[in-house]
């Protein structure tokens, strides 16, 4: 009996190291432009925090389910920024308390912007980009060999 579904090829699970990575390299770029924006074009300080945010939802998804899709990890991480960005319209103390922190703002956010919804879009399509992108990787030796 096929452990596979007729149609639909294993997938293998993901590299903890290199998605560790990523998110460690997405944290430090997303972090650069939040506390340092004045070292960046003005277009990329405004949006990059929140769509390396976004993107580093998916890598967290992608470790947690290492053998998901990468539609079902897109859909999981689209889900969560938004449901993030809509609870920005909810202000009860309890919560504006936690927004007020450093950590609270940079994970929760502060102000509901219709705009960031199109950077966690952009921020996990590239994030998705890049998991299908490595995984054609891993599936083709003829790359391996190429890439050592």
């Amino acid at each position: 009996m096929p452990s596979v579904p007729a149609g639909r090829a294993a997938i293998r699970a993901r590299s903890v190291p290199l998605y560790v990575t990523l998110a460690c390299l997405t944290i430090g770029a997303g972090l650069a432009s939040r506390l340092s924006p004045e070292f960046f074009p003005a277009f990329v300080a405004r949006y990059a925090g929140d769509t390396l945010w976004a993107a580093l939802i998916f890598w967290i998804l992608a470790l947690g389910w290492r053998r998901a899709g990468t539609r079902r990890l897109a859909g999981g991480a689209m889900a969560i920024a938004f449901a993030v960005e809509c609870s920005q319209l909810y202000h009860a103390a309890w919560i504006e308390s936690i927004r007020r922190t450093r950590i609270g703002a940079l994970a929760l956010g502060s102000d509901f912007l219709w705009r960031d919804f199109a950077c966690y879009a952009v921020g996990v399509g590239i994030a998705a980009t890049l998991d299908v992108l490595i995984a054609a990787h891993n599936r083709d030796p003829a790359a391996r060999a190429h890439a050592a």
